[in-house]
């Protein structure tokens, strides 16, 4: 893969500048690693990085690959000083599940400088340079930054081994272990081997799922309703530290006799955004595209963003629950759930052909 960006030109006509690195709401392997790479090669460059996110960082994995870089994330608020930057970077996305950041630079005047990213192309953003390639992971456009000698790598230094071992974990999640990876992820990860450290690699592997993650997914496996070879979970409330149960639910559904295509989706009560009905997409039918298939189906919000999207096998969802959220108790959970539960069921599978008296005879 060949960049289009040279990141060195970029970074050096910013020299001793403070600049902002935004990660997606609930960030995954591949946004962390690229997000503390990128940190690391603008410190050569004399600017100063501050990384930050406004979801939760909950997945076991996510928890161990944060503390094993130095706990440096910052989680966003209303109060973050956004004067002190003089440009932003985005990372793994392209604002769309960022809101409040996005809206608080521009507010600020911040420009956005680069847009690192391997997701389809959308259009919340205007940044100076682009770098979206259509690689299995964002950890793979680092990669081959690093590759290139944007920064001489040296074994001999832990945080460069760190941070090649946390490249390395985002490309193998964000492809599947490297069942989804192209020949640019492959040649990345074999860069990547000369300097990652195997046994950190495998223990951030190996992390166990959290007792509320297993009754997430016992939850999912209750609730499924399949047919035609999608199985489709409701899960209802969830805890915004369990957020990422939820592609974890959607994972195992997957893995059921004759289901091509799983989705899972609860209303996840967030701090910052109020509730919002989230959910996740995987699939193994190479002729699903996530991305369209989401977009089709879920269509868009007033200001013309759509609510879902993907990449290749898999894609996920974030719909604000706008004016029916909060409420005055669970009764009234269970009733407001019931409704939007069974809106969402019926917009897949009417995507897919199924009619309405099927879906119920389901239920």
């Amino acid at each position: 893969m060949k960049p289009k960006v040279d990141i060195a030109k970029v970074l050096e006509t910013h020299r001793g500048e403070r600049h902002l690195v935004v990660l997606h709401d609930y960030p995954d392997p591949d946004a962390i690693s690229a997000g503390y790479v990128h940190a690391l090669i603008s410190a050569e460059f004399g600017i100063d990085v501050d990384i930050v996110y406004t979801g939760e960082v909950s997945h076991q994995q996510n928890i161990a690959l944060v503390k094993l870089l130095g706990n440096s994330l910052i989680r966003f608020s209303q109060t973050l000083d956004m004067s002190r930057y003089q440009a932003a970077v985005f990372v793994d996305h392209q604002g769309t599940t960022t809101e409040e950041v996005t809206a608080a630079l521009q507010a600020a005047g911040v420009p956005v400088l680069l847009v690192v990213d391997h997701h389809q192309i959308q259009d919340r953003l205007k940044p100076e340079f682009s770098e979206i390639q259509p690689v299995g992971s964002t950890a793979t456009i680092y990669a081959c930054y690093l590759d290139q000698g944007v920064i001489q790598m040296d074994t001999s230094r832990r945080e460069h081994v760190l941070v090649a071992t946390a490249l390395v974990h985002g490309i193998l999640t964000d492809t599947s272990g490297f069942v989804r990876a192209g020949a640019d992820d492959l040649l990345a990860a074999a860069y990547l081997s000369r300097l990652r450290d195997a046994e950190v690699l495998t223990e951030l592997m190996s992390q166990s799922r959290s007792k509320h993650t297993m009754e997430v997914i016992h939850q999912a496996l209750e609730n499924r309703v399949i047919v035609d070879n999608y199985s489709i979970a409701g899960l209802g409330y969830l805890r915004t530290e369990d957020r990422d149960a939820i592609p974890q639910a959607a994972d195992f559904l997957l893995s059921e006799e004759n289901v091509h295509t799983a989705i899972a989706y609860a209303i996840i009560r967030d701090g910052h955004r109020g509730e919002v009905l989230t959910g996740s997409l995987r699939t193994t039918k190479f002729s699903l595209d996530p991305d369209v298939f989401l977009k089709e189906t879920l269509g868009r919000n007033s200001n013309g963003m759509y609510f879902g999207g993907g990449r290749p096998l898999a894609g996920g969802f974030s719909i604000p629950v706008g004016f029916l959220a909060g409420g005055d108790g669970k009764d009234y959970d269970e009733l407001k759930w019931k409704v939007h539960d069974l809106q969402i069921k019926h917009r897949f599978f009417s995507k897919i052909g199924v009619a309405h008296e099927t879906l119920e005879k389901k239920r």
